[in-house]
């Protein structure tokens, strides 16, 4: 079985239904079924499969309380003929690890927002300037319409915080929990407080922190934290937020960084679910505020560092301050320019963002 998660409307129901070998390639099809729909809930219940068909498609079926004892079942005594792929959101991710009892019957894979090199083969100034403006989901992105990218955000917004928080978690607070949805975009890109956010909703730390947890859970955010030993005097606790939708963050450098953090945390889960490695996402941060934006590390060890840069201005003083300290192998300053160079003295490669996305083959 294949498990397929993210956050809603990014795609995932659309992204199961092309692996059907037979039209209709859509909602129609026999080997479809969606929890959501009475017929099929009956026939899933009575364990009764579409005849004929290698691969099931089971859409919503985290919604029904028994799920994971349903999945089993139909795997166990069905594998022999028949591949089941299942999707869903923050709920399915959420369940999926309350219990062991389909461990080692499926993997698990995450579906993100669409990127560069996905929606523009040969990676170009002009897709990149697109995905900044409107972001990776779908519909907005492929309407193209500022109008309805607007209408769309705020439907998405309202749906993740009034059905899919209301079926994640029994919150009672939601008032406060969209009050700091509408908060996070200002703090994207700097390290986070927890403490001001607390103070800001007036509730307890512990709550806030909850909170933010959930969001995390909900595909509405993430949180990436700190990289660097002690001989460069590196943070060590504050942690930097991003959204999953990174045209909500406000225009300029904090979008453009955002956007940089979302290609790099989808390379990181490709790399995760598909070749097996622990893969990890931070920032490279010191006592004296010099910063280089991501750290991509593999099983424990620093891949590359990118520092971001809406404009072609030289080489950040950080990014030759930590390449000559640390043991990071690769450094490189991206921007939304045409520059493109090595500098001299330290090694630095400076690029514009749709060329380091093709040359590092980012997914």
């Amino acid at each position: 079985m294949v498990f397929v998660g993210g956050p809603r409307q990014v795609g995932k129901t659309t992204f199961a239904l092309g692996f059907l070998k037979s039209p209709p390639r859509n909602e129609t099809h026999p080997a479809y079924m969606n929890w959501d729909r009475s017929e099929h809930r009956e026939r899933l219940l009575g364990g009764e499969m579409p005849p004929g068909e290698k691969i099931v498609l089971l859409d919503e079926i985290h919604k029904y309380a028994r799920w994971r004892g349903l999945v089993k079942g139909l795997y166990d005594t069905q594998r022999s003929h028949l591949s089941i792929l299942v999707t869903g959101s923050a709920r399915l991710d959420y369940y999926r690890k309350g219990g062991d009892s389909l461990q080692g019957r499926y993997h698990y894979y995450r579906l993100h927002p669409i990127s560069l090199r996905e929606l523009d083969s040969e990676a170009g100034a002009k897709a990149a300037r697109l995905l900044l403006r409107f972001g990776g989901f779908p519909e907005p992105l492929f309407t193209g319409s500022d109008r309805e990218h607007r209408r769309w955000q705020k439907e998405h917004q309202e749906r993740v915080i009034y059905d899919d928080l209301r079926d994640l978690e029994r919150v009672r607070e939601v008032s406060l929990i969209e009050l700091l949805v509408h908060h996070l975009p200002r703090c994207v890109g700097s390290p986070l407080s927890v403490k001001s956010l607390s103070g800001l909703l007036q509730v307890a730390h512990e709550s806030a922190e909850r909170w933010l947890t959930i969001l995390e859970r909900l595909y509405f955010c993430f949180r990436i934290g700190p990289y660097g030993s002690a001989r460069i005097r590196a943070v060590k606790k504050e942690r930097k937020l991003y959204l999953w939708d990174w045209s909500q963050a406000p225009e300029g450098g904090p979008r453009f960084e955002n956007m940089v953090a979302s290609q790099l945390l989808k390379y990181c889960h490709w790399r995760e679910d598909t070749q097996g490695y622990r893969m990890e996402l931070r920032y490279l941060r010191d006592t004296d505020k010099r910063e280089v934006d991501f750290v991509v590390l593999r099983d424990g060890a620093a891949e590359f560092a990118v520092e971001c840069k809406t404009g072609e201005s030289g080489v950040s003083p950080a990014c030759i301050y930590f390449k000559e300290r640390t043991k990071i192998p690769a450094f490189y300053q991206v921007h939304l320019g045409s520059k493109d160079y090595t500098h001299a003295g330290s090694g630095v490669r400076v690029l514009p963002f749709w060329r380091f996305c093709k040359e590092l083959e980012l997914p």
